[in-house]
């Protein structure tokens, strides 16, 4: 085994990240050696138009982050990139502990709710993740991660109108390897990771990884003793891959995810009128007046075949379905009074198939393009509890549920033709045909009712609620609603090499995310609320330039863009006398603008720094709609601002290299800011100010390369800064205001072997 060498390209880093940090290799091809020899940065291959290419050569803004350097900065999740990628929030959903919420340049979805849309495409490998439950994805046995920015509706399809990111796992190579590594660290955190890979025969191979992810909380429910913000998640990967011949291979992968941490609690952000309790000098302190259990469970399957028709074309097929469940509570209240209680149930599974045709002639043209089908079914149910409200009925239980079926398929294509070596023209387009059809219901009985898990065989049957708590003192909804939408998204692009080293682009992308039925719908205050709402639209324009400057030692790569964001969907929430009242607006016309810088310089052979500057300008032009208990019309345009969306995101970081006779000892730092953030669109106590997180790592390797050694430290600082919130006002005789937080200062040390 060789002697790794630091890399100075800092592979995916050099993009967006925070800090740029060494990669390992066992072997490097010439072209690597050299640049290294040179002290240049090293080439970055990405897949974000399903073709392997130089990150520069892409006109898409995009980052990417290799396994190697995840590992080395310490990073543990998906919702971490967050600091390293301009105007963008990824982070754990409110009162979730493993939901996501993705924004990317003013475009996400912040309500989890089954029926709702992402818009942030998450893809593991080839397969789309349709649900947002279970999306926060650990950081083992991968290769890399991609984040596209900005739609990408002609090659990924709709619901990536924000951006899309790509979650790719290790790929099987028949070598035998086996890795370990174990971290302890601060709330007494105890991971094991263990992977590895052989083959059986000399053309079939064989994997598998698994991770056990535990973590005390770091605070607790103080009226019943139980752990808040703790982790206690296991999850796993197996894969097989058969070389049918040299032109042909299936690859088989399947992954489950099990967390078991316990259900979040809020922090209250103002004192309760009904108990007189505070808010907690703590922010992970509350309360509870419900068990703190918490399930979510994630599994899927995919086949992939590839074959290798001729030296000019290429086929890939890959099948895939995917499930998953949730049972979970959240108390709104967080006094430890059963005031404001929602259980909650969600299950979904899909199917997916895509057919895909590649083409190359090596001269000027090449072209990819395929059918996507997908058929799912997401299905819930949630029971709001108010046993304080009409408290001469014993109080009062709100039961929503239902399911919503959604069958899609998509024709697209892109290609790029070469008009000479300079000037490139790239022409896409993607056809998507989809059709819902959603069943709603909502229920409110008189007493106090918990949603039967063993006694339910579906969470979403109404027959089966009505037979568990009676009858129903009132039928607020009960309905059948289905819609189709059908959209041609078109994609342009023209891209100049200046010199070797400096390439320009301009391009239009459009893209739409779904409509939908509100599956929260009461029909008994909003008659029109079975009428589908519309799918969002965005197109944007973009300019950009990547380039590699001081003699391959700078990598400078920057993008402006404007969108046009038409129909945006926004889920507004009021409180009623039964409840809540939900209704989803198409929000009318908004304009989204801004620029992004991202650079890596390498001042010496062993010391880089990095840099990310991301300014967004996204404002509200017109937003007027209908209130359905009155019918008159309200204007918020001057009122409502973007939310996740920070009008200043940026990071600086440094890395040296030490070399010693035992090895190399790598240290990095890294400062990444964020601007105000609005939770809503509408302003309220739970809005962040601006704040910053300083981390630190340091890591050994030890010569033969078999060994590493990794302290590393987050918010050392210890900032308080939240991540969401629920704002519901005096709600049931109470204010409902209570908020979630991102990682307190944390320590952590890592030890690995690789045999």
């Amino acid at each position: 085994m060789s002697q790794p060498k630091f890399r100075h390209s800092l592979l995916a880093l050099a993009i967006a990240s925070v800090v740029s940090f060494p990669a390992y290799a066992q072997a490097q091809d010439e072209q690597e050696q050299q640049a290294e020899e040179n002290g240049k940065l090293e080439r970055i291959e990405v897949t974000a138009r399903r073709k392997t290419e130089s990150l520069q050569e892409v006109p898409v803004s995009v980052s990417s982050f290799g396994a190697g350097d995840l590992e080395q900065l310490g990073v543990e999740d998906i919702t971490e990139l967050q600091q390293r990628i301009p105007n963008a929030t990824i982070q754990v959903s409110r009162g979730t502990n493993s939901t996501l919420t993705a924004y990317i340049r003013g475009v996400g979805q912040q309500d989890p709710l089954w029926g709702f849309e992402p818009g942030v495409g998450v893809y593991i490998d080839d397969v789309y993740i349709a649900r947002p439950q279970g999306a926060v994805l650990e950081v083992f046995d991968l290769e890399r991660i991609e984040v596209l920015r900005g739609p990408q509706g002609t090659l990924y399809g709709k619901n990536t109108i924000g951006g899309a990111l790509k979650y790719v796992t290790k790929e099987l190579t028949g070598y035998n390897e086996l890795s370990l590594q174990g971290t302890v660290g601060s709330y007494n955190q105890r991971d094991i990771k263990i992977s590895g890979q052989t083959a059986l025969t000399d053309n079939f191979f064989v994997g598998g990884a698994v991770a056990s992810l535990q973590r005390d909380g770091f605070g607790e429910y103080v009226n019943t003793g139980d752990e808040n913000y703790n982790k206690d998640l296991l999850t796993y990967r197996l894969s097989a891959k058969w070389l049918l011949s040299d032109t042909m291979d299936l690859k088989f992968s399947y992954d489950k995810t099990e967390d078991e941490s316990n259900s979040k609690g809020a922090h209250r952000l103002l004192t309760s009128s009904v108990t007189g309790q505070e808010p907690y000098e703590d922010v992970y302190d509350s309360n509870t007046a419900m068990p703190v259990d918490n399930l979510v469970e994630t599994e899927g399957a995919s086949l992939v075949f590839n074959w290798d028709i001729n030296a000019e074309w290429d086929f890939k097929s890959v099948t895939a379905s995917r499930e998953g469940y949730t049972d979970t509570n959240i108390d709104f209240n967080a006094t430890g009074e059963p005031i404001f209680m929602v259980p909650a149930i969600y299950e979904d599974e899909q199917f997916t198939q895509e057919f895909q045709l590649s083409y190359t002639n090596n001269y000027n043209f090449d072209f990819v393009g395929g059918v996507y089908y997908y058929d799912g079914e997401a299905c819930g149910v949630f029971g709001t509890v108010l046993p304080m409200y009409l408290a001469a009925f014993g109080g009062v239980t709100v039961d929503n549920g239902g399911c919503v079926q959604t069958e899609s398929l998509a024709v697209y294509g892109q290609g790029n033709y070469r008009f000479n070596d300079d000037l490139t023209l790239t022409i896409g387009g993607r056809y998507t045909s989809d059709e819902k059809e959603a069943d709603v219901f909502r229920y409110t009985y008189l007493g106090v009712h918990y949603i039967n898990r063993a006694g339910l065989d579906t969470p979403y049957d109404p027959n089966e609620v009505i037979d568990t708590f009676g009858q129903p003192f009132s039928v607020n909804s009960n309905f059948n609603s289905q819609g189709d939408w059908s959209r041609f998204s078109p994609h342009v692009a023209l891209n100049y090499d200046l010199s070797d080293d400096v390439m320009i682009y301009g391009s239009y992308s459009n893209g739409f995310k779904s409509g939908g039925v509100d599956m929260r719908g009461d029909k008994s205050l909003n008659p029109t609320i079975d009428e589908p709402y519309d799918p969002e639209i965005v197109d944007t324009f973009e300019i950009g330039m990547k380039s590699e400057l001081l003699d391959g030692r700078m990598r400078l790569n920057s993008a402006i863009f404007y969108s046009d964001y038409q129909d945006m969907q926004v889920t507004v929430q009021r409180v009623v006398e039964s409840g809540i009242s939900s209704q989803v607006l198409n929000a009318g016309e908004s304009t989204v603008k801004g620029f992004e810088v991202e650079t890596v310089f390498a001042a010496t052979d062993t010391l880089n720094f990095t840099a990310m500057l991301g300014y967004i300008d996204a404002e509200f032009d017109s937003v007027v709609y209908e209130e359905p208990a009155t019918g008159e019309t309200t204007d918020v345009t001057d009122a409502w601002s973007f939310q996740n969306t920070p009008e200043l995101t940026y990071n600086l970081g440094m890395n040296k290299t030490f070399e010693m006779e035992s090895g190399q000892v790598v240290w990095s730092a890294n400062y990444a800011f964020r601007d105000d953030t609005q939770m809503f669109e509408a302003p309220s106590p739970l809005d962040q100010e601006s704040y910053g997180l300083l981390n630190t790592s340091v890591v050994w390797y030890s010569v033969n390369g078999q060994w590493n050694v990794g302290l590393h430290a987050k918010n050392l600082t210890d900032e308080e800064y939240r991540v969401g919130g629920y704002n519901f006002g005096p709600t049931f005789g109470d204010d409902a205001v209570v908020a979630y937080y991102g990682d307190p200062r944390t320590f952590s040390l890592s030890v690995g072997y690789k045999f």
